[in-house]
């Protein structure tokens, strides 16, 4: 479970006011829910994960959580990057009190890093990088997992089997997901929170959810598709 009380948070803009991402929020997300968090770009949906994730400070009101949350999947930004990335795999896994030798083996097939898991992270593409992070970040079972563009990692097989990692990750946990695939929100989303204008509403049915994002945009509802196979596309190695 995840409870907002009373959230606000915002930000100086550079004319000297303030921009408000979130007023006065009071909403609950129930544990064991794949959530789809929607709202236009700027709207504050990676703020508000780094928020639960405890990375960014509210400016008033409180976040309670049961059970564990994870970091944002994929996020790589705290990796040490002098460190290999075997290394980094085992200090997270003391951290985060697992296994550091399962988490090691894990990541080094999931990842398809080969030789560079054990070279430092500073001679990694950016590619390679989301790899070695989305692979620690599904590789530790969490409660809850905070999830930005996750499906964006890597080429078309790689993408594919994160996906179906998550999916079966999903079987016992709950997510909050940020996508701009409304394929992707159906696939992996039961309910929906839309973010608007400073405001928050959850609907059980992810349906009426992106029904409510799309109204917003000013954009007419297109029915739902099977999710398109994703193109093979290249990336750095």
């Amino acid at each position: 479970m995840i409870r907002f009380k009373n959230l606000s948070k915002g930000f100086r803009t550079p004319g000297g006011g303030r921009k408000m991402l979130l007023s006065n929020v009071s909403l609950t997300i129930p544990s064991g829910t794949s959530v789809a968090l929607l709202g236009r770009n700027g709207a504050g949906k990676s703020t508000l994960l780094q928020m639960i994730g405890g990375r960014i400070s509210q400016d008033d009101g409180e976040i309670e959580t049961t059970g564990t949350i994870s970091w944002p999947v994929g996020h790589s930004g705290s990796f040490h990057t002098d460190m290999t990335g075997a290394q980094n795999t085992r200090f997270i896994a003391r951290i985060y009190g697992v296994d550091s030798d399962e988490l090691c083996d894990f990541v080094a097939d999931f990842a398809e890093l080969g030789a560079h898991f054990n070279l430092p992270v500073r001679t990694y593409s950016s590619g390679m990088k989301s790899r070695l992070a989305f692979g620690v970040s599904v590789g530790i079972p969490f409660d809850t997992y905070l999830v930005d563009e996750v499906t964006a990692v890597g080429d078309a097989s790689f993408r594919a089997k994160s996906k179906g990692l998550f999916l079966d990750r999903m079987k016992t946990a709950g997510a909050i997901v940020v996508t701009h695939s409304m394929p992707e929100v159906r696939q992996l989303c039961r309910a929906g929170i839309v973010l608007n204008n400073g405001h928050m509403k959850y609907y059980d049915d992810v349906e009426e959810a992106i029904a409510a994002h799309i109204a917003n945009l000013g954009l007419k509802k297109r029915p739902a598709a099977k999710v398109p196979q994703d193109e093979d596309e290249d990336e750095d190695s």
